[in-house]
């Protein structure tokens, strides 16, 4: 899908913005906090609807990474846990917001998880993230968990899969949110406005399984990481 490219010259060397990617994603973020200062500002001990799906995808991710890492980890992490999810699935559901009235001179707006550069980044940082708490907890041996001579193939490929993580991340979102978006313009284009009803809904589906996927995946890296190792 084409972008909205912005070049500017940053200490003198060309850097490129996707424009389109760039305002989505800030947008998605706007969306995001205003939902939370809603859901917050007035917490009750009976809770309201709102309070009540936010304290259900508290308590889903909470209770999942105690699940696999015990409270004590669990309550370190779960911060980053549910910012992923809670962004991942509004940046997916901006995408169906009917963005082609905009009419660019260059690409067009869509949901920012639809460009590989957003997803790789925060898959670069989910691995830094548990790279570092790998390193925190265990020293350097974390990178050679369960080395022995006789399995040390097996220990090479377990190395290189820390690093191979983020790229099966990134892909794995950008392939399945640009696929459906993709679908469903191709749709709106035969079908005019009735036909693609269908599909819209399926990717409403589509937009939370993968941010569910993308987050509990990363849970369980960040899992594996702060093991202890003996």
């Amino acid at each position: 899908m084409e972008h909205w490219v912005q070049t500017v010259n940053i200490l003198g060397h060309s850097v490129s913005f996707n424009m389109d990617t760039l305002i989505t994603m800030w947008i998605s973020m706007l969306l995001l906090i205003v939902l939370a200062l809603l859901t917050t500002r007035k917490l009750d001990m009976v809770p309201g609807k709102l309070q009540l799906i936010g304290e259900n995808i508290v308590k889903y991710f909470n209770d999942t990474a105690k699940a696999s890492m015990g409270n004590d980890e669990a309550q370190k992490h779960i911060a980053i846990i549910l910012t992923l999810f809670l962004f991942i699935l509004t940046a997916n559901l901006v995408g169906q917001l009917p963005w082609k009235l905009i009419h660019l001179t260059t690409g067009e707006l869509a949901a920012p998880t639809n460009d590989i550069n957003m997803t790789a980044a925060m898959a670069i940082v989910v691995s830094i993230y548990y790279i570092f708490y790998g390193v925190k907890r265990n020293g350097f041996k974390f990178f050679f968990k369960g080395f022995s001579i006789d399995g040390i193939i097996i220990t090479l490929v377990d190395t290189l899969e820390l690093f191979v993580r983020p790229f099966s991340l990134a892909l794995r979102l950008f392939a399945n949110i640009l696929a459906g978006e993709l679908l469903v313009g191709t749709f709106i284009s035969l079908l005019a406005v009735i036909g693609p009803l269908p599909f819209m809904l399926f990717e409403l589906f589509v937009a939370l399984i993968q941010a569910l996927v993308f987050t509990l995946l990363s849970t369980t890296y960040i899992s594996m990481a702060v093991q202890h190792e003996n």
